[in-house]
């Protein structure tokens, strides 16, 4: 037992420090001139989220594991929370009010320091009981800053090109376009969440606890939707139809004039997607990546709908035997046979690249590629509790105001492509690396 805890405490030291690489890399990618730029509107200034990650980590293990005391109470707080697009208004903070970067880098390491000297030896003399606990603590601690890592490509993205430091693009992936086709789903069970009872494995509180959907027949898209699909809704009037749009999303596109996906532009008559450090041609394979408001047009359009939650789950998971899966394509840990996710990519993939990730049921690109909106309000599984430790994580975000995602993107960990992982954001956000597909009932 103490080799195993031994064991297991090594690993969660060694991921931390894989997860500070990470996001150190992201943040060489911008120019020092340009950390105060805001790239996108709801969000902090870039200078925040280099002071957060740490601020966030050092928060939630100083007293708790280390038993310290705070010695920059004032940056603490100053960098101990992000912004939700729906709060309200629009943040109207200037760079001047923000510490200089200097004086952030050194919070940083000072922090990094602190966290290196005494983890170690903390984890040690945890006693058995509280191991769990602990272990807890450290996941959530790099959990998030592997969520951040994805998000904050998000904003990078929608900073001007100049402002970045360019890395080369892999060669792009080619492939003959494939069939779009709905693959028959029978009726099953689908268990979504984790049981209380299975201690080895972390979870977040929204994905406790465990339990089972009967989930009628359907039929799915076997590929997500792609950008030469979407184009056809576009050129049929998509945006302009009324009938497609609920009443909430009509009026954001139209006060906010949205007649495209974000990462779209016309230049010349021609469209040009937005890369993350240059325009090319519109990719016509790749998924879309569009809003919760816009899928749900399109789907409309299509004459079918968004999946619900345990839709998405039966047709990943399960299996014609009855029974279900860890990952679409079996029991192996992902890598990079199975799909476009774990930040080897900045940029999609061709929709079908991945066979061997397909489901039991034949549904490709389940994983990685692109989030996958569903039709479900983020909410509470039955015998939800809130972390003692970080109570809003979840609950602040059960305000019937935004959707569960499933599945990941190209810059999403591979430690959370686990089956309950649940991903959420409001429906007018279109910054996230969201695709969809479509089922019919």
């Amino acid at each position: 037992m103490l080799a195993a805890q031994i064991e297991v405490r090594h690993e969660l030291l060694a991921r931390l420090q894989l997860a500070r690489a990470e996001s150190d890399r992201l943040f060489d990618h911008v120019k020092p001139e340009s950390l105060y730029e805001r790239p996108i509107p709801e969000r902090h200034r870039i200078i925040f989220y280099v002071g957060h990650l740490e601020a966030f980590d050092w928060n939630l293990l100083r007293e708790r594991l280390l038993g310290q005391t705070s010695f920059h109470s004032e940056f603490d707080n100053l960098f101990a929370f992000g912004i939700d697009p729906v709060d309200g208004g629009l943040p109207s903070d200037q760079p001047s009010d923000w510490p200089s970067v200097s004086q952030v880098r050194e919070y940083v390491n000072q922090i990094r320091r602190a966290l290196d000297a005494g983890l170690g030896e903390a984890l040690s003399r945890q006693a058995a009981q509280d191991q769990t606990s602990a272990n807890q603590l450290l996941n959530v601690a790099i959990e998030h800053r592997l969520m951040h890592a994805e998000t904050l490509a998000y904003m990078l993205h929608q900073l001007p090109f100049d402002a970045k430091v360019r890395k080369p693009r892999l060669p792009e992936l080619v492939l003959p376009p494939v069939e779009p086709r709905l693959i028959e789903i029978p009726a099953g069970n689908a268990t979504l969440g984790i049981s209380r009872r299975d201690t080895n494995v972390f979870g977040w509180d929204n994905e406790y606890e465990a339990h089972t959907f009967a989930v009628p027949a359907f039929a799915i898209d076997q590929y997500e939707v792609t950008n030469r699909e979407y184009l056809q809704f576009m050129n049929d009037g998509g945006y302009q139809n009324r009938l497609l749009w609920s009443e909430d999303d009509w009026k954001w596109k139209t006060q906010h004039n949205i007649s495209n996906p974000v990462f779209w532009s016309q230049v010349g008559g021609q469209w040009q997607y937005r890369t993350m450090f240059e325009n090319v041609p519109l990719p016509p394979d790749w998924p879309v990546y569009v809003s919760h408001a816009e899928a749900s047009a399109y789907a409309r359009w299509a004459g079918k709908a968004l999946p619900t939650e345990a839709q998405w789950h039966r047709a990943a998971y399960g299996t014609p035997e009855g029974r279900e899966r860890p990952y679409p394509w079996g029991t192996e840990a992902p890598d990079r046979r199975f799909g476009n996710f774990d930040f080897d990519s900045w940029d999609p993939t061709p929709v079908g690249a991945f066979q061997q990730g397909q489901s039991a049921f034949g549904v490709a690109d389940l994983m990685g590629n692109g989030w996958e909106w569903t039709a479900t309000l983020f909410a509470p599984f039955p015998g939800f509790q809130a972390f003692e430790f970080y109570p809003g994580y979840s609950a602040n975000f059960f305000d019937g105001a935004h959707y569960v995602m499933k599945g990941g993107s190209a810059r999403t960990a591979a430690c959370m492509l686990r089956r309950s992982f649940r991903n959420w954001f409001q429906p007018h956000y279109q910054y996230v690396y969201a695709g969809f597909r479509c089922v019919r009932n």
